[in-house]
């Protein structure tokens, strides 16, 4: 059931890593498109493009590596307190992206203010493709994604938080090469968790002997030709005694005494 509980929340990360990804390779591309158009035609480059740009790019880092790792370092305190630092700038890195592309919350109409500055929406730039309003739609989707991008973060820190914690509950107990594969908390501290692992595999393991009798513990055994004689006579009945008084068939308290050199 562990197994499987670590297994599900580390397909919900890669999901989460997933769309991370995708967010911040959309902004990277358009951004992309953005810089190599304002060099080529030798405008000015804001520099807040350049950020977004910078931002964006170790983003799609970030997230490639965190699809890559996910399988084999998932849970582990230090990547993941790692992890959880880093989710935190991006969500602040993210926040800046959105409000450097807060003119796309606009409707695209009239005068926009966009990378290439600010014009007429039907105008071209520099009387060439593309037009204000296209690259306004274009600030949009990057102001769209930013904003998905801040709530995923969020998720996937916290998400962070509870690989740990059933990393460490599996790890407490087992099955794993700590505890033998058993149940059970993998590690105990101190002179009873020392006692509670030996008597665990003393009573469990099928491989172990019983032991031998000891000298002390056999007791002493007669043949046929001396059986042992009580040192004093005894009382005895049909159906037993009790050292001193006999029951007969009659129901009367008659005692009987053993004769001497008396064998049974």
């Amino acid at each position: 059931m562990g197994a499987k509980a670590g297994f599900a929340l580390k397909l919900v990360q890669w999901f989460f890593r997933g769309i991370q990804f995708c967010c911040s390779a959309l902004i990277l591309a358009l951004f992309s498109y953005f810089l190599a158009t304002l060099t080529s035609r030798h405008l000015t480059i804001p520099t807040w493009t350049r950020a977004v740009e910078g931002i964006s790019g170790v983003g799609v880092l970030y997230t490639v590596l965190g699809l890559l790792l996910l399988c084999c370092l998932a849970g582990h305190p230090f990547t993941s307190f790692i992890a959880i630092v880093l989710d935190i700038c991006f969500i602040g890195g993210y926040i800046y992206v959105a409000s450097a592309n807060r003119g796309g919350a606009s409707s695209c109409t009239g005068q926009v203010d966009t990378p290439f500055g600010t014009g007429e929406a039907s105008d071209l730039i520099d009387n060439k493709h593309p037009t204000y309003r296209q690259v306004c739609q274009m600030q949009t989707a990057c102001l769209a994604v930013s904003i998905v991008a801040i709530i995923f973060f969020v998720f996937s820190a916290l998400l962070e938080v509870v690989l740990v914690r059933q990393r460490r509950k599996e790890q407490r107990f087992g099955p794993s090469p700590a505890n033998n594969y058993t149940s059970g908390y993998a590690k105990r501290r101190g002179l009873f968790g020392l006692f509670r692992r030996k008597q665990t595999a003393d009573t469990t393991d099928p491989n172990v002997l019983p032991e031998h009798t000891h000298p002390d513990q056999m007791r002493p055994s007669y043949n046929t030709e001396t059986t042992a004689v009580g040192p004093e006579p005894t009382t005895y009945s049909k159906y037993g005694y009790d050292g001193q008084t006999a029951y007969p068939e009659t129901g009367t308290a008659t005692a009987h005494t053993q004769p001497a050199g008396y064998r049974y």
